[in-house]
Formats: structure tokens, C-alpha cells, sequence
């Protein structure tokens, strides 16, 4: 699975378990072996993905990581609230 694989994982989990899911976007960039990914919501989802205590980010971010060091990179999310 390629870094382009790991940003639609990100779009398909969040859209999965927001309210307004076209108004989510996952923006990639590539350092090396790292992939960044800031995840983008509406300001009324922030708290859906983040979860209580970070709980659903933080599963996100395992599931990401599972998935990118199968293929032999890294991978940081961050969540971004979309005003």
C-alpha cells in the first residue's frame, strides 16, 4: 500500500464517523520515509475524531502505522479543524 493508499485509509476512516463527511480532506506530505498527513474536518467533528481522552485519533494513527511499516515508511496525522 503506498502513501496514497495511507491518505484515502484517512479520508475513508474519517468520513466513516463524522457528520459532514464532504468536508473532509487529507493533506499529504513526504519527508523521505515519513509521511505526514493532516486530516481536515468541520469544526463540528473535531470532537468525533479525536475522541475522549484521543482515543479515536489514536486508534487512526495505530492503523496507519500498521499499514506504513508494512511497506517501509512512517506516517504522522494530525487532526485540522476546518473553520
Amino acid at each position: 500500500m503506498s502513501q496514497n493508499n495511507l491518505r484515502s485509509l484517512l479520508e475513508y476512516l474519517a468520513k466513516s464517523i463524522v457528520n459532514n463527511p464532504d468536508d473532509v480532506t487529507v493533506e499529504e506530505r513526504i519527508n523521505g520515509k515519513v509521511v505526514h498527513l493532516d486530516l481536515h474536518v468541520h469544526s463540528e467533528d473535531i470532537g468525533r475524531v479525536i475522541g475522549k481522552q484521543g482515543r479515536v485519533a489514536n486508534s487512526m494513527r495505530a492503523i496507519l502505522r500498521v499499514v506504513a511499516a508494512r511497506n517501509g515508511k512512517q506516517v504522522e496525522m494530525d487532526v485540522v479543524d476546518r473553520a
